[in-house]
């Protein structure tokens, strides 16, 4: 990206950029699923997921045999994509992917994710440190609900474009280090990640892309006491509502899934089967590097 966003003198080259990012809208194009004929997508497969996702950051796809939508199918369409460092999280499994499926005991019972309660808008990796960004990410369904559990998405980049088209100082709140803090995660007593604070929007150094960390959660989370910041965040959560012309709303089925460079996403709520082995189940790739903005012939 040769514009920066946060520079907000540059008025010209922000208009410039805006104009493109709105344009690729017109068509409804980010609401296209590209069909991947095998575990092993095609050259022009992979280009369409490369180009959505640089002009939304987000793709959606649909596997022509669902049954073949393993985890090993899952990491090799990622690297496929650049996606080469693997996130190992506290609920994760041992192979840095989670398998994200009701669970009712053990560690994962107090996160959300894990649960048929409804997901609040959020970027992946909000709690991390900068050592571990998350920059993108595959979340691949193996089976769906009975009702409910779809996905809603929102390109951060169009976050941040309606969010300066109200206010380019809401922008300036936004970039300021301590503006969003993130308190430590105790369990039973004992600190297994300390606080977190930093910036919602920042250019990621290794890509030059727009990164934003966000939550939109009500508990656990702490805004700058500040009038400016607290506007900029009402008028965030404003702007993350389903009438959104930019909001896309998705159910995915058995061998579908979405590549994302990290954008805002949330969960509906769900219900779901009585037969566990017919309850919804997703795995989940997150990444510490941004989908490929092009692939490299004869890769």
């Amino acid at each position: 990206m040769s514009f920066n966003p946060l520079d907000l003198s540059d008025e010209r080259g922000y208009q410039q950029w805006r104009s493109k990012k709105i344009s690729a809208y017109e068509n409804e194009d980010n609401k296209a699923v590209i069909d991947l004929s095998s575990t092993r997508p095609d050259e022009a497969a992979l280009s369409g997921i490369v180009a959505a996702c640089n002009q939304f950051n987000y793709a959606i796809y649909r596997l022509a045999d669902a049954t073949q939508g393993d985890k090993h199918f899952v990491r090799q369409l990622g690297l496929s994509l650049g996606l080469q460092r693997l996130d190992g999280n506290l609920c994760s499994d041992e192979d840095s992917i989670s398998s994200i499926q009701v669970m009712n005991s053990g560690r994962h019972t107090g996160y959300i994710p894990y649960t048929d309660k409804q997901l609040t808008w959020h970027t992946d990796g909000y709690y991390n440190d900068e050592s571990r960004t998350i920059r993108a990410m595959v979340l691949h369904c193996v089976r769906p609900a009975v009702s409910g559990g779809e996905n809603l998405m929102l390109d951060h980049e169009m976050a941040y474009i309606l969010l300066r088209d109200e206010n380019p100082d809401y922008i300036s709140a936004f970039t300021a280090l301590d503006v969003l803090t993130i308190p430590p995660n105790i369990e039973n007593g004992k600190e297994i990640r300390g606080a977190q604070s930093g910036p919602v929007f920042s250019m990621d150094p290794l890509t030059s892309t727009l990164h934003m960390r966000y939550s939109a959660r009500t508990r656990n989370i702490e805004w700058k006491d500040s009038s400016l910041t607290q506007e900029a965040a009402a008028c965030m959560k404003q702007l993350l509502d389903i009438s959104n012309p930019y909001v896309i709303t998705y159910k995915m089925q058995a061998g579908e899934g979405i590549i994302a460079n990290n954008v805002l996403h949330n969960r509906t709520a769900f219900t779901d089967t009585e037969a566990p082995e017919n309850r919804r189940l997703l795995y989940r790739a997150r990444s510490y590097d941004r989908v490929v903005s092009s692939l490299v012939a004869g890769r």
